[in-house]
This record gives C-alpha cells, structure tokens and sequence, in this order.
C-alpha cells in the first residue's frame, strides 16, 4: 500500500519527473492539479502532452466540465477510487500536482460540513449578484477573521464559500479547518486510508527557477492559448468559470478584451501571477516537515535511488 506523492510549485518539473519515475517502475500516475481535471483547458494548464500520456497511464485527468467545478472532496472520492484499483493490482503510483488542498483532502480527509441548504445559496447568490464580493468580505472581516486574512479579496469562490459554511453551521470555517489542520502536519503515513506515503518535494532557487517560469509563459503564448481561450468564449463559455479565472486564462481574457493592452504587459503579467502562485505553493507545501526536497534537475539520480528505495527495484532495462 505505497503511493509516491510529487509535489512542488508551478514550473518546477513534476510532470516530466512523474512520467520518467512511473515507466521505470511500472507505475501509473494519478493528478493532483486542480485545473488538469478539467477538457477544455490545456495549454495554460501544461496539460501532460499526448506522447507522456501514451508513454504511462494518467488518471484524474479531463474528468470534467470547466462548467461542472470539481471541489477538492469530490476530487478525493474519485480519486480514491483509482488509487485503490491500481494498490489492489500491485501498481505502484505516482501522485503528482501542485494543488496542495486537494493533496490533503485525499490524503486526511475533510473537516466534517454538512451540505449548504438551497436557501443559503440562494441568499449568496442574491447578495453577490446585487453587492458583489465587498459584503462577504466584511462579513468575514467581523464573524471569522481567519478566513478574513486566508483569501485573497479576488477569491470569490472561497470567500463566499466561507460566508455560506458561516450562516450554516453558525461559526468560522476557519475553526474547523484548524481542529482538522492539527491532524495534518505531516500528508505522510498515517493516511486515513492506511497508505504508506513517500513525498518528494521538487523546488529550485527563485532566479533559476523565474527563468524557467518566463520560458513556459513565452512558450505557452507561442503555442496559441489566445486562440484556445478565443475558442472557448465563442463556443459559449462567459470568462466566469472558476477554471477560465485561473493564471494564464485570467489574463488572456484581459487581453483580448482590452483590460491589458500590449503583448508585452500581456506576458509579464502571467509571469507574476505565476511567480505569486509558486511562493503560496511553496509556503502551502512547507508545512509539511515529512517531505523530501530535490532540486528537480541536479538531483534526478538521487531521487531516482531514494523511489527504489522505498518501492524497491524498477523493472528491467
């Protein structure tokens, strides 16, 4: 019952890594990335090309809609799903992504919430439409602030998420997520599911690794994530799909709808989003003192040793 986690921020690597790691030892990979569950996004996304696909098995990957959001405890009950299909084959796995919420809920579970009545949806929905973000905002300002200072102001979704949990069940969702957080100081072993866990940790020096953030975002434009994000407004989708409000996809629909007017702000602004994203997942991923860090290009043979180590031999050559 062994399961491999690759974590680390954005740009560092973890795909290549996880296919290289799966095919030496016969494995599969499962994904952890919150937006490369979704079909219709893939070039902002660094979807794992249709060669690594063919190469190893993916799974959780293009399971839904960006119309039908996939929250981190509905990713954690299909997931387990596979994961304990493949344990049962004797299929070692390789769980690999960025999103670190969705790691934990698979890994310890969720903090216990009942599901949100219709009549306080409704009640969201009607202030968001007539108010915007501004009253949920002051509503966790006075009533919880340590969602207060969680959220970004631009994350609508978790805002409002943590005003419904509130007029729900009657106090802070952040006073839940500490109690379940407590059990969470380490992702490894225990898990709730029994799972013996090794975590490697992909990082790299910030300037080293800023280069190969402006790389990706050059080759990502270069490869037409205008015209994917174009195609996907004129197919019907409004912009507003919580995947489409992501880094790269936010800014694309900013450019082509005038918000960000030249080619060149265009570009440095996805590499600052994707420079803020990397440091939230650094901080989010150091608070687990159980994982092993590598740099993921100078310490490749290292890593390789510490997986047979821990899965014993790949197959043969």
């Amino acid at each position: 019952m062994k399961v491999v986690v690759v974590s680390g921020p954005t740009a560092t690597g973890k795909t290549s890594l996880a296919v290289e790691l799966a095919g030496k030892f016969s494995g599969e990979v499962v994904n952890f990335d919150s937006l490369l569950l979704y079909r219709e996004i893939n070039i902002g996304t660094a979807k794992p090309t249709l060669e690594e696909r063919r190469s190893v098995p993916h799974h959780m990957i293009d399971v839904r809609s960006i119309s039908e959001p996939m929250t981190a405890a509905d990713y954690a009950r299909e997931a387990f799903v596979v994961i304990e299909r493949l344990l049962r084959e004797k299929t070692p796995v390789f769980l690999v992504g960025g999103s670190g919420f969705y790691l934990q809920a698979l890994l310890k579970g969720m903090y216990e919430s009942r599901t949100t009545p219709a009549d306080i949806l409704k009640r969201s929905d009607d202030l968001f439409s007539s108010e915007g973000i501004a009253p949920f905002l002051e509503i966790l300002r006075t009533s919880d602030p340590g969602s207060y200072r969680r959220y970004h102001e631009n994350d609508h979704y978790r805002i409002r998420r943590a005003v419904e949990y509130f007029w729900c069940n009657g106090q802070p969702i952040s006073l839940a997520r500490g109690k379940k957080d407590a059990l969470n100081e380490k992702l490894g072993a225990p898990t709730i599911h029994g799972w013996e866990t090794l975590h490697l940790h992909l990082d790299l020096p910030r300037d080293e690794h800023l280069g190969i953030i402006r790389k990706r975002t050059r080759d990502m434009i270069d490869s037409g994530l205008e015209q994917e994000v174009q195609g996907l407004l004129s197919s019907g989708f409004t912009g507003t799909e919580k995947p489409l409000l992501s880094i790269g996809y936010k800014e694309t629909i900013q450019y082509l709808q005038g918000g960000i007017r030249t080619p060149e702000e265009y570009e440095e602004r996805i590499v600052i989003s994707t420079r803020q994203l990397a440091k939230a997942q650094r901080t989010w991923f150091n608070r687990d003192p159980g994982k092993e860090t590598y740099h993921p290009l100078r310490q490749r043979d290292e890593i390789h040793r510490r997986v047979e180590s821990f899965l014993g031999p790949g197959r043969p050559a």
